[in-house]
């Protein structure tokens, strides 16, 4: 897994650097957590706007997911979102409609970034595992794209 280390910049207060409806699964990137190893067990402190690009609003988690079953498809307008996948494994399925590109996710110290404007669907999750996501904005409806068509219109300028 090639990994890429978030440079925090100006997109943590401004606008993102490219409108939501250019952004690609290239966009998408792996964040590699500290890791601080102990005998008793480990820690991978997260800060926000530190070690995530964005400020944290929200925290939520997915778990008691039945095996091999999927979460997600929808895409946000706005809202930045980063995976983590706290205990087990799974993958997420990105999508800018043009490129696809799947990430798996089985470590808890890395998270996988997603920013407005593109589709990610999680799938395969394994027995017992959780997904950890921070976001950038509480919940709003209106900011979730739900049908892949709408989604598509959205890419092509058509909404």
């Amino acid at each position: 897994m090639k990994v890429t280390t978030y440079v925090i910049s100006k997109l943590l207060n401004e606008s993102p650097l490219k409108p939501n409806d250019k952004m690609s699964v290239f966009d998408c990137t792996i964040i590699e957590f500290r890791k601080i190893v102990f005998r008793s067990g480990n820690i991978s402190p997260i800060a926000s706007e530190k070690s995530v690009p964005f400020p944290i609003k929200r925290i939520f988690y997915l778990y008691d997911i039945p095996g091999g079953e999927n979460r997600g498809a929808h895409a946000h307008l706005e809202c930045h979102q980063l995976l983590i996948a706290a205990s087990g494994s799974f993958n997420v399925e990105l999508d800018d409609g043009r490129n696809k590109r799947t990430v798996n996710l089985n470590r808890p110290y890395y998270g996988l970034h997603i920013p407005p404007g593109v589709w990610a669907s999680e799938k395969g999750f394994s027995s017992g595992s959780v997904c950890l996501v921070l976001a950038s904005h509480n919940y709003e409806e209106k900011d979730y794209i739900r049908n892949y068509e709408d989604f598509l219109n959205f890419k092509n300028g058509k909404n």
